[in-house]
């Protein structure tokens, strides 16, 4: 059985961001998480690698990749996902109007909340296996203005159900956050 993850609170998205159009590697989403999912990530994570060790060649020789997440600082784990056009995921906002405009700034600081499960894989070798995240669906909650799978059968309407309405981003009111400026960036006229 799938177990859905939904952000409660919203994450900011960290890193390089692909999320209203693909680069030349396709879509993606990076975003940090706190110990209250991932703990919930690790429990369903025991259960699921249960399930492939049940169907791998020989068990005594499997190998179990890594978690798909990685602490990044106390209390701070980030969570990464990539699909194709075909595997795209619902992106709403906070009414849960579906955002259509490719052009909408999804880049690192912005803020969002998460719909995703966690998929077991085993590989063609049929002895290394583990989990993987599949992104569900995307609430963004505010945009920073910057520079720079599958999905199953959740629909739009689906996605817009899970998160309910939140205040923040509304596609055609745009409520752009100001990113903070870089503390301590030397002014390049003091060095010369």
């Amino acid at each position: 059985m799938k177990n859905t993850f939904v952000t409660e609170n919203p994450v900011v998205l960290e890193g390089y961001q692909a999320v209203m159009k693909p680069s030349k590697f396709g879509y993606s989403l990076s975003a940090v998480i706190g110990d209250d999912i991932v703990e919930k990530l690790e429990a369903d994570r025991e259960e699921t690698l249960k399930w492939c060790l049940s169907k791998v060649k020989n068990p005594k020789r499997a190998v179990c990749k890594p978690e798909p997440w990685i602490e990044v600082s106390e209390g701070k784990h980030q969570i990464k996902f990539s699909w194709k056009e075909e595997t795209k995921p619902p992106i709403v906002d906070t009414n849960g109007t579906v955002i259509t405009d490719t052009s909408t700034p999804l880049y690192s600081g912005s803020k969002v909340k998460l719909a995703f499960y966690q998929k077991p894989y085993i590989l063609k070798d049929g002895e290394t296996y583990g989990t993987s995240l599949k992104l569900q669906a995307v609430q963004v909650v505010a945009v920073a203005n910057g520079a720079g799978v599958d999905t199953g059968d959740l629909t739009a309407e689906d996605a817009a159900e899970l998160f309910g309405s939140t205040s923040g981003y509304k596609q055609g009111e745009p409520n752009i956050e100001p990113t903070p400026a870089h503390a301590g960036t030397a002014d390049l006229d003091d060095e010369f």
